[in-house]
Order: structure tokens, then sequence, then C-alpha cells
């Protein structure tokens, strides 16, 4: 099975949580990775823990929202393994509050992270896998994407996501590159945490009542969401484009 081996991969938001997990299973699976963030040092860290574990990484630096640098770190990935053949889209922020709460600045800093992050990055890669008519384009989306309370800026986001990689999937189809997307349901990360505790809960009071509420019975962690993205990255999947998996227990089944 080809999958990603000797591919080369960008992972953005890539130094925790779900970015971390995607980027050593696909570096576990062969692929050379540039794991990207805005906290460059995080991102080396998790690069230098791939390459002591026997992959092949480099940690890069960027602010997903600015052009010059999603190239910079784009042209340092090319030009370091020497090609780009899969990108996934993970970069992301929190600021929930309720509508009449949520101030200008909450839903431009989400809308920025998300949507036009991911077409930054979307539009310099695709250059890349057209020439090479080869690509995978994976975009983390979300259950919050069916609309949250107190997330009318990330649902509206991870919603805005699913069209683009729809569209995405369309117009480079005939070049070789698919898109689809990943809407993960509860995953145990720093940012879920942070979640839990600004609602006034805990990690492990939000774990058990995911557990309670989804036919799995248990909640979810980031290398679920890395085995799903290993999946939409490898060469197998190359029917397979303009769609949105709902990784999350099942819990739209209830």
């Amino acid at each position: 099975m080809a999958g990603v081996q000797d591919r080369v991969a960008l992972v953005t938001g890539g130094a925790q949580g779900i970015g971390a997990a995607v980027a050593r299973r696909l570096a576990a699976d062969g692929a050379k990775v540039g794991v990207l963030d805005l906290n460059q040092d995080a991102a080396r860290a998790v690069a230098e823990q791939i390459t002591a574990a026997g992959g092949q990484a480099i940690g890069l630096g960027a602010d997903v929202c600015k052009r010059d640098q999603v190239q910079a770190a784009v042209d340092n990935l090319v030009e370091t393994f020497g090609g780009l053949h899969v990108l996934v889209n993970n970069a992301g922020v929190l600021r929930d509050n309720l509508l009449f709460k949520m101030t200008d600045d909450d839903w431009t800093l989400v809308m920025e992270v998300h949507l036009r992050g991911a077409f930054l990055c979307s539009q310099i890669a695709q250059k890349h896998m057209v020439a090479a008519k080869y690509g995978r384009i994976v975009s983390m989306s979300s259950t919050s994407a069916l609309g949250n309370r107190g997330q009318a800026n990330y649902s509206t986001a991870k919603a805005g996501l699913q069209g683009l990689t729809k569209t995405l999937a369309i117009e480079l189809g005939p070049f070789g590159v698919t898109a689809n997307a990943i809407a993960p349901g509860f995953i145990e990360t720093a940012m879920t945490k942070a979640t839990a505790e600004r609602i006034g809960t805990t990690i492990e009071a939000m774990r058990e009542a995911t557990a309670s509420a989804v036919p799995v019975r248990r909640g979810g962690v980031p290398e679920d969401i890395a085995n799903t993205v290993a999946f939409f990255a490898g060469e197998e999947s190359g029917y397979v484009t303009g769609q949105v998996i709902y990784v999350d227990g099942g819990r739209g089944l209830i």
C-alpha cells in the first residue's frame, strides 16, 4: 500500500493536540512532514520528536493569516524535501461567547485563522500539487459546523471550511488533487480543556458526558483524527473527494 510513503506533507497548527498527532502519524507512515505553527519553537520541538523516532520533519513558523509568511514556509518546505503533496489545514483558534457578548475582534480573528488561513495555505500549496498532478488537501471542520451555543464565529467558520472543501474538490480534481474535510466531535486536547474550564466544568466531566452520549461509549483522542487524516492523505483515497467525515463516536445517530 502506497499511503503517504515519500510524500511531503504540511500540517498547520501542528505544534500540539490534533495537529501534532497528525504530523506524527503521517511521519510514521513515511511522509516527510513540515510542522507549521505560529509558535515556531513548539513546531520545532514536535519535528525533533518525529526525527528522534526515525521520521523526517522540519518545524516551521508562520501566521497562516499572512500570505508572505505562508509562502516563505512553503518555499522552505519544498526546498528541504523537494515538493508538497499533502496539506492539512488544521490551524485554529477559539473565541467563544454568546452572540450579544461577541466582539468584532472575536469574530474577525476566528474567521481569519480558520478561513483565510485555509484559503491561503490551499492556494499556495495547490501550485505544487497541480504541477505534480497529485495532491491531497484535508481541512479540519467540526461538528460545531451544525451549530453550537456560544460559537457563532467558530460554527460559521467550520461550516465555511466545508464549502471551501467542496469547491476545491471541483476545481482541483481534474489535476489529480482531492479535497476532503474532517469534522471532529469531542476530542480531548488542551483547547477542549480550556473550553471546559471556561464553561465551569472539567475535562474529566466533559469526557464522561461525551462517553455516555455516544454509541462507542468513549471520548475522542487526537489519534482518532490522525487516523482519518491518514486515509484522506493516502494515495488509495484518490476516488474520494469533496467529502466531510464526522468523527464523533456516532453522536449524530442518537
